[in-house]
């Protein structure tokens, strides 16, 4: 099945800014994670849709190849087979058609030292960790330089020997016949890969590989503030490179645990608290539950259903510094069940000598009861 567009699938214009881009991610990551719908194959799919499309539109570099190219653009397999084809002293794509015409070597030279490959770690974070950082110890597997032969692939005692059919080059030139004449190009040479050497006597613990697979513990930090899509990345933790060039780098894609009570939005949090109808009529100093423990908060008498409270300064701290967001109160008026005859009664009693006045609504309908004021709705 083709693959939805990327802007289409986070719900995004094509212009939108770095912050839209990742307001829409965080969006739809807490509507369709796995957690919020358990057992829910179609949610879990979109999930992993929005993360590939956040991947692609949050990274400028693959965001620029994909506005150019499309999926192409980020597959690593979309651009092969430029060359049309790929027979017997055919061209095997637009790098060799490049050579035959002008004689170079459009490929990097395979003997110069190369960066080590990249790693991706996904790390699963509760809400607190996140809100306020934390430091762990992770085991990330990789490709490392065998210890026997300290990366060279060679048995110990022995070194790799100089490839006799490329003189230890690398490459090769190759005599190629077209319809428009002959043509020399440069290619590996295959015998070594590119490497110059061959190993006559491989190294038994790697088989002349020069590398293992081994798992590195890693203590890292995790700054306060992250949400789910934040990317933390370590620079020179990742695979080793080839002929004395650096390591790769690991980037750590963040992910947020929902909270029971708690609910994000930016680095504001937003809970429900019930009340009960005695303290929303009467008013009271009730404790709720923040990230740090519990906080007073007043409820003023008359206080209706639904009112929503802020507390200053108990929400996220800011991922780059400099404060917090706020903590967001909404108070529902539990209404009490199971009631025995006494308070049955005080209610009723209660009932029979309360009147409309005693619900006057506020606002610019201040001083009409509740039925009046459903009555004036009614008539438009």
């Amino acid at each position: 099945m083709a693959k939805r567009d990327y802007y289409e699938v986070l719900g995004v214009e094509k212009n939108a800014s770095e912050t839209e881009i990742k307001k829409a991610f965080r969006r739809l990551a807490r509507q369709y994670h796995p957690d919020v719908n358990p057992g829910d194959k179609t949610s879990e799919e979109k999930f992993k849709e929005v993360n590939e499309a956040y991947e692609v539109l949050s990274d400028t570099d693959k965001k620029t190849r994909y506005d150019q190219f499309g999926h192409a653009g980020t597959d690593p397999n979309g651009f092969g087979g430029f060359g049309g084809f790929n027979g017997a002293g055919g061209f095997g794509g637009f790098e060799d058609i490049f050579e035959a015409f002008f004689g170079g070597n459009a490929r990097q030279n395979p003997r110069g030292p190369q960066k080590g490959s990249d790693l991706r770690l996904d790390l699963e974070l509760k809400f607190n960790e996140a809100a306020f950082g934390v430091e762990k110890d992770i085991e990330v597997p990789s490709l490392e330089n065998c210890p026997q032969c300290k990366g060279s692939g060679a048995k110990p005692g022995t070194s790799p020997e100089k490839c006799s059919k490329c003189n230890g080059a690398g490459q090769i030139r190759v005599t190629q016949k077209t319809p428009l004449g002959h043509f020399q190009t440069v290619r590996t040479c295959p015998e070594c890969n590119g490497e110059g050497n061959v190993i006559k006597n491989p190294c038994p613990e790697c088989k002349g590989r020069g590398k293992v697979r081994k798992t590195r513990k890693l203590h890292i930090r995790i700054p306060a503030g992250v949400d789910t899509g934040s990317r933390i990345r370590l620079t020179g933790e990742g695979e080793p490179g080839l002929q004395g060039g650096p390591r790769g780098d690991i980037y750590v894609y963040v992910e947020v645990m929902p909270h029971k009570i708690f609910r994000r939005q930016e680095d504001d949090i937003h809970m429900e608290m019930p009340i009960t109808f005695v303290q929303a009529s009467l008013g009271d100093v009730i404790q709720v539950p923040t990230l740090e423990g519990k906080a007073e908060l007043k409820i003023p008498e008359g206080t209706q259903t639904q009112t929503i409270f802020r507390l200053k300064g108990q929400g996220i701290p800011h991922l780059r510094g400099g404060g917090r967001g706020d903590q967001y109160v909404r108070v529902i008026i539990a209404t009490p069940t199971q009631l025995n005859d006494e308070q049955r009664k005080l209610l009723q009693q209660f009932a029979k000598i309360s009147g409309d006045e005693n619900y006057r609504a506020t606002g610019k309908d201040k001083g009409k009861g509740i039925f009046e004021k459903l009555w004036d709705s009614l008539k438009g």
